[in-house]
């Protein structure tokens, strides 16, 4: 069994964050020790990491909610599971493909002013009209 800081340093989560996810409902039959203090198991660990997984895909605490509840009604619910991470993993991709054309602009702009430092080309700018040297 797990004690909450020993399960925040196994999931990579933060005490805050695993204790709002508990009073969210989304660790479901969260266990108590003697003291009355949040204790889990492997399989609660496991959860938990997944959860952690299912935000850095940038799913909602409602998406999450959404998705523990299908979890939760068993092996039934899993097209409906698989519904909702294939639309996560479009949007995954579709921002993967945003980012990637931040990059090649950044990528065209620093080539453009290496090409002007190395004299290769003559600096211009879109703002206003440059003067000659």
């Amino acid at each position: 069994m797990y004690s909450m800081k020993q399960a925040c340093k196994e999931t990579g989560l933060s005490y805050e964050t695993l204790k709002f996810y508990c009073n969210q409902g989304l660790v479901p039959n969260v266990k108590r020790d003697e003291n009355n203090y949040r204790i889990f198991d492997s399989r609660d660990i496991a959860w938990i990491k997944s959860l952690a997984h299912l935000k850095a895909c940038g799913m909602s605490l409602q998406e999450m909610k959404t998705y523990l509840s299908l979890c939760m009604k068993g092996q039934d619910s899993i097209p409906e599971r698989k519904v909702i991470l294939a639309r996560k993993r479009d949007d995954l991709l579709k921002t993967i493909e945003a980012l990637n054309a931040c990059i090649d602009y950044i990528d065209g702009k620093q080539q453009f002013y290496d090409d002007v430092l190395s004299g290769k080309v003559e600096y211009y700018s879109n703002l206003f009209p440059c003067k000659e040297k």
